[in-house]
């Protein structure tokens, strides 16, 4: 039956305070819509009822899933990672579908069950794991190349399942072919049948698509319609969907194959982010339809298959992967850390077993049973990867002696510095940071994270070396103690607040200057004890408007005491901009500082008022300026007596300016 909207407010009103909590407690929303699901489901407080309609429309967060996937599918990456890809990844999967599969033949189901199910528990969750291994800077670490490569081969093998288990559904049996007038097993013909389609299909997406989509969308941005855009995007993504369910394959398959074709078309970016609002709603519906059909009387009475599945998703799974890892030539530190990141269930394998559940391959209670599995396992998830470290400490000993041989390299490589700046990343902005401190003879001690970049800069005789410079042992096997000053050269403010908090606890003297990439953390940083804080935007305006006074005769000293005097004031007279319409739909972002003009017309409040009366500063709003009629701006003091007709420039967050307006007009 169709959602109606008390119950659409219930799931609303539910969904916003569960995923808030989970992002005070830096917890992926994924979490969040889960709980919610299952909170307000019809088997707990049953707030509201099961809809098909819901359901429907949640599916098309999977369509959008898989089409910003296709957008991701890079065949230049896929090649330089291909050994773990197509190596690893691949051993991956088979290994787990064939344990799961083993387990469920000796439980006394077929084969296809077996299979459902084994590939249902080989994948993993791709949004939660690239979400916590970037949170955790761990992405270009080992263990995070490896968890990539293995998500991006169970991504690929997401798509034989999508057209294997149709298949699968259709009764036993044999049928005859009339043109050749001979008798085949109907399974196989149906397989024989899909592939081809597929092959049939790919080939005419694939062909027709690559001459046709970059005319198409040069034609569509040329008529510079911001909507008209974003319903060609709809259009392409829904509609080659259609075609590839026309074809009898999946409408996943076709949103896959749609998000590729864009891939190598430049609108590619342009496309992820006007995607994103439209996948990331009905991804959340689908997560929230997940839990929903959490059935806790089956948990209750199925709780031997619920605790064999957390088993095969949790201890079984990430042994299989540390064991495979640690095949494919890894340390048993990074095998067992890639282990913990991909031990859980994923997103892919709700989509499998949903489609199992419409052909009946497998019994309802065991389907309920292990779905409940993969939702508890993507629960622990987050926990087990915060303290994954700690894990791998205890369980390789091996990692004890790496750990220690990679903090005495460090030290050893430290030891003949003193007095030296350490420089926290070694990317572009490092790397020319540091060229500019040899020049004036200052010596410099890197830390990154980049393995690759690390042996290209070591063997060129740079003074870098492989470590996380938020760890307390690698700051001081860096020589903290001995140090001039820490500079953080990367724009990660959550990285950054932890070098600040080690720093200040060890050597509370020492100055942390902090790269941002705009105005926005600024006194964040500050507060939290950082010397200088180098905002990227503000930077780029003061050097824009250096030059431009040097070009227009204003004398060298002059200029330097001007740009001196923004910096030391933390750039308040180039923090906050009008806005525009462009501005607003790219940069969204409501708690970044803006400006806005307000009129006092006759009848306003605050007419009559001081500014130290009207107390702007209980909503962080601050008068930057003042125009009265037939006078230039002036910058008023908290004396200043406001008249009708007056114009304000007010600087603050978008949600606080509306207070502050509301208090000014009317009171």
């Amino acid at each position: 039956m169709p959602i109606n909207l008390q119950s659409f407010l219930v799931l609303l009103a539910a969904a916003v305070i569960t995923v808030v909590l989970c992002r005070k407690l830096k917890l992926p929303a994924m979490l969040g819509y889960l709980l919610v699901g299952m909170l307000i489901g019809p088997y707990a407080l049953g707030l509201i009822q099961s809809s098909d309609e819901a359901s429907h429309l949640a599916e098309y967060g999977i369509v959008f899933l898989m089409f910003t996937l296709g957008l991701e599918f890079n065949l230049a990456k896929l090649n330089a990672m291909r050994r773990i890809v197509f190596g690893l990844g691949a051993a991956q999967v088979a290994a787990v579908l064939i344990c799961v599969a083993a387990a469920v033949l000796f439980a006394g189901l077929d084969w296809k069950a077996g299979l459902i199910l084994g590939g249902a528990a080989a994948m993993s969750s791709t949004a939660m794991v690239s979400k916590l291994l970037s949170d955790r800077s761990e992405l270009n670490a080992p263990h995070g190349q490896n968890a990539i490569g293995i998500l991006l081969f169970q991504d690929l093998a997401v798509v034989p399942f999508l057209i294997i288990i149709p298949a699968l559904s259709l009764p036993d049996g044999s049928i005859t072919i009339p043109w050749l007038n001979i008798q085949v097993d109907q399974l196989l013909f149906s397989l024989f049948l899909a592939a081809i389609k597929i092959v049939f299909v790919l080939a005419v997406l694939l062909s027709l698509g690559q001459k046709i989509m970059r005319p198409w969308f040069n034609l569509v941005a040329k008529q510079h319609a911001s909507e008209l855009f974003m319903i060609n995007i709809l259009l392409v993504t829904l509609g080659t969907a259609w075609l590839t369910e026309q074809a009898g394959l999946s409408l996943a398959l076709g949103a896959f194959l749609a998000g590729m074709l864009i891939a190598e078309t430049e609108y590619r970016y342009q496309v992820e982010d006007d995607i994103r609002p439209f996948r990331d709603l009905l991804l959340g519906l689908f997560f929230v339809t997940v839990g929903m059909n959490l059935n806790f009387s089956i948990l209750i009475s199925e709780w031997g298959i619920v605790l064999a599945s957390l088993l095969l998703l949790g201890p079984i799974k990430v042994a299989l992967i540390a064991g495979l890892a640690r095949l494919f030539g890894n340390t048993a530190g990074t095998s067992l850390r890639t282990g913990f990141a991909l031990g859980q269930g994923g997103e892919f394998a709700f989509v499998l077993l949903a489609l199992t559940a419409q052909g009946g391959l497998v019994p309802s209670n065991v389907l309920q049973a292990v779905t409940a599995g993969v939702i508890l396992s993507m629960l622990i998830t987050p926990f087990l990867i915060q303290h994954s470290d700690k894990l791998v400490l205890r369980l390789a000993s091996s990692e004890w002696m790496n750990l220690a041989a990679n903090l005495h390299n460090i030290a050893v490589r430290s030891m003949a510095a003193n007095g030296h700046v350490i420089l926290c990343g070694f990317g572009r902005s490092g790397q020319s940071l540091a060229r500019i401190l040899t020049q004036e003879d200052i010596h410099f001690f890197a830390l990154d994270l980049d393995p690759e970049k690390v042996r290209e800069a070591t063997a060129a005789g740079e003074s870098v070396v492989f470590g996380d410079a938020a760890k307390r042992e690698v700051l001081l096997a860096a020589g903290l103690m001995r140090a001039r000053a820490i500079i953080v050269t990367y724009a990660d403010t959550h990285s950054a607040m932890k070098i600040l908090e080690l720093a200040h606890q060890i050597r509370p003297e020492i100055p942390v200057i902090v790269r941002t990439q705009d105005d926005s953390d600024i006194d964040l940083l500050k507060n939290a004890g950082a010397a200088e804080v180098v905002a990227e935007i503000m930077e780029g305006s003061l050097m824009l408007a250096s030059h431009t006074m040097m070009l227009l005769g204003v004398p060298l000293n002059k200029v330097i005491r001007r740009i001196r005097e923004v910096r030391e004031a933390r750039y308040q007279l180039i923090r906050g901009f009008y806005r525009g319409l462009n501005e607003e739909a790219d940069e969204g972002d409501r708690s970044y500082p803006r400006l806005h003009t307000l009129q006092l017309t006759q009848n306003a409040h605050a007419i009559g008022y001081t500014i130290a009366e009207l107390k702007l500063e209980q909503f962080q709003v601050e008068i930057r300026s003042i125009r009265r009629r037939n006078m230039p701006p002036i910058q008023p003091d908290a004396g200043f007596q406001l008249n009708s007709g007056d114009v304000l420039v007010l600087l603050g967050e978008q949600d606080n300016l509306a207070a502050a307006e509301m208090l000014l007009l009317q009171g």
